[in-house]
Order: structure tokens, then sequence, then C-alpha cells
């Protein structure tokens, strides 16, 4: 096969994560972007994940040209499952493809390293994040098995996917395996804003002429939801009649933030707004829009979609100043960083942001110039193409 032959050969790519479509966070939509776009690209892509709900159908079914895969998984281990099946399922699929794809952190790395090699096919994973759970024994022993397993695999890995080179330098995951990390922003897509739309949330959620602050997210622990909503000391003091408006989810089933969080809730329910997860994307952007600046008071984030996305609808961000979280705001200006942790920092960035709104605003092209959707995949097949089984 000549060289031209190999750059232009469709590849059959396996990617292994535990959630998959409708499952919706970041990197479910992540892994779903990227996989229905190198089907559409001419490559046959699989995907096999756990059947985390009995609502979904069983064994394998297409969605949107991807062949999706899911396995039995009775056991749960705070956000993780698993397969009894897996083990078995895998290696079957691996002798299958030219290259695998998985999403850490994943209980299954270490496995599907050891599996690979038997397989005789390579495995690129793609790091979405060190494993941050509160601290318990039992969270502490989980993080450590885990990392134990990530490491095993990485060890053995021709490439790592990472965020962001910023990420990559901070990352206790990445940082030990610093010269196999690739940087890649992650694929980015979201409808443009409908105007009549954005007009009646803003008459639906507005008090008089207050801002009206989003956020979007889980209500969990290491976002630190709570940060925002005592931020409004600083910002009632500017603007009093300021409403924040959160959308995602807020009692989470493996963990307790939301009751733990309920004095400062109460504290200031006049001015807070919970919608819920808002699985259309469409009404993901016309909220941005509604927003006068999206607040994430993360203290650990390798990239934070969210970022990217309320930018491409025409809303600033205020974003902590931690490695990887940073990157957006950083590299488009759209918007301003605060101090870790510190609830008065975010709320001066805040006001500062509200008070010279046109400063922090960018177009929609500018935005999608710097996070191209077209370009992040490319180096995905770049990547599967070099390290593929070669036929």
């Amino acid at each position: 096969m000549t060289d031209h032959q190999q750059d232009n050969r469709k590849l059959k790519i396996l990617i292994s994560l535990l959630y998959y479509y409708p499952h919706l966070t970041g990197l479910t939509y992540h892994v779903q972007l990227i996989a229905e776009e190198l089907v559409r690209r001419g490559h046959e892509v699989t995907v096999l994940t756990a059947r985390y709900t009995n609502e979904l159908p069983r064994d394998t079914v297409m969605h949107n040209g991807v062949r999706v895969i899911r396995l039995w998984a009775p056991i749960r281990i705070s956000r993780g499952m698993i397969m009894p099946a897996y083990p078995w399922a895998m290696y079957l699929l691996m002798r299958q493809h030219d290259i695998v794809s998985i999403h850490t952190p994943m209980l299954e790395t270490a496995l599907v390293s050891f599996l690979a090699k038997l397989a005789g096919v390579k495995v690129v994973p793609t790091h979405h994040g060190d494993l941050v759970l509160p601290d318990t024994p039992m969270n502490n022993f989980i993080t450590k098995t885990m990392f134990t397993f990530y490491r095993f695999m990485a060890n053995r890995a021709p490439r790592i996917i990472g965020y962001s080179a910023d990420y990559a330098d901070n990352s206790y995951y990445l940082q030990p395996f610093r010269e196999k990390v690739t940087p890649l922003y992650p694929p980015i897509f979201i409808p443009e804003p409908k105007p009549e739309n954005v007009v009646q949330l803003r008459e639906e959620w507005q008090n008089g002429d207050g801002p009206i602050i989003g956020y979007s997210g889980r209500f969990v622990q290491e976002k630190r939801p709570e940060l925002l909503i005592q931020a409004l000391e600083v910002i009632n003091q500017k603007y009093p009649n300021a409403k924040v408006v959160f959308a995602g989810e807020y009692d989470i089933k493996y963990e307790d933030t939301w009751e733990r969080q309920q004095h400062i809730v109460q504290k200031y329910k006049s001015q807070l707004i919970f919608l819920g997860l808002l699985r259309d994307k469409q009404d993901l952007a016309d909220f941005y829009a509604a927003c006068d600046v999206v607040v994430l008071p993360s203290d650990t984030e390798c990239f934070a979609l969210v970022q990217v996305e309320a930018m491409l609808c025409g809303t600033p961000m205020i974003m902590t100043d931690i490695p990887g979280g940073r990157v957006p705001v950083t590299v488009t200006g759209m918007g301003k960083l605060a101090k870790q942790g510190s609830w008065e920092s975010i709320g001066e960035a805040t006001v500062e942001v509200l008070d010279n709104l046109d400063k922090y605003v960018k177009s929609r092209e500018e935005i999608e110039q710097i996070f191209s959707f077209q370009r992040t995949v490319d180096g995905y097949e770049a990547i599967f193409r070099q390290y593929a089984r070669k036929p």
C-alpha cells in the first residue's frame, strides 16, 4: 500500500467509554461529535459503552451512522460501573478494528491496554480531566486505584490526547507522560440563538433592569456553584436586582453538594432560578444568549466546553484561574479570570464584565476561528491513521 493510499484509507475505529448518547455531559457530547464526524468522513465507528439505564435498548443500535453496543452494567461504584461482559466483548471488537480510542478517567483502562496487546491493536486515550472526588476514605481509594490503572495504560499508549498544553503541564494524570500528549481543543458545536426566544427568556427571568448571570453545569463540589451564590454579596452592591440562572442537574445522586449548600441557596433564593438539565442544544444556545455573563467558579476543569458555547452565543465568561479552565478566556479575551476559591474575586470579576460588556464581547466568527471543529477532527483522524493497525 502506497503512502497516499495509507493516508486515504478508511479506518475501523473502536471507541470505548462508560456513558454515551442519550446521556448528556461535556464528555459524552465530545465523543459523539467526533464519532459522527468520522462516520461522515467515511470511517466505520463502533462505540462500546454501558447500558446505564434499563430504558435504553439492549445490545446494538445505530445512531447517526455510529454503531453503539451497550453492555449490562449491574454494579455501580460512585460514577463508575462494572460491566461483566466487557472483557470478552472488548477483545472480540478489538480484533475487528484498526485503532481503539478510550476516554479517561475510566475503570477499565488497564484491562483495555492488556487486551489490546493480545489483539495486536493500539490504544489512544483522550483524557477528559483528572478524577477529583469529595475527600472520603472510599473516594480516596477509588481515586488511587483509578490512577494506578490509568498509569498502566499510559505507559503503553503511543499517544495521549489532551485538551490543552496548559492542562497537560499541570494535570497529575498527564504531566508524567507529557512527551506523549498531543493537545487538541475539544470539538464544540452549538446552534445560533433564536432572538425571539432570547427576548422571551429575558422577560421571564429578569428582575427590573437587573443583569442575568448564568451558570451551566452540574451542582457538584468540584464546580463550586456555591461560590457564585456567595458572590451575590459583592454583585448586589452594584446590581441589587441581579438574577442567577442555573442550567444543569442540581440534585446529584452520587454526592450531597445540593443538600450541604441549602443554607446559601435559601439565603439568596429570591435571586436564584434552577432550570435543571437542558437537553436540547437550541434551548442551551438560547439560555446562553439570554444571560449577560456566564460564571463557572470551578476548582478543577480540564477545559469546560460551556465557556466556548457561551462565547459562540455572544456571552462573555467569568472563569477561575485554574490550569486548563483558564484557556478559553485567555486565548479569546472574552471574559475575565477570578481567583480560585474566592467568592469575593468572582463577584468583583462579574461586576467588572457587567460594567464593560462591549469590551468583552467578540463575534461568533472570531471564536470559531480559534476553536475550529474541523481542525480538531483533523487532529483525531491524523493520530488514528498514524497508529492504526497496518493492513
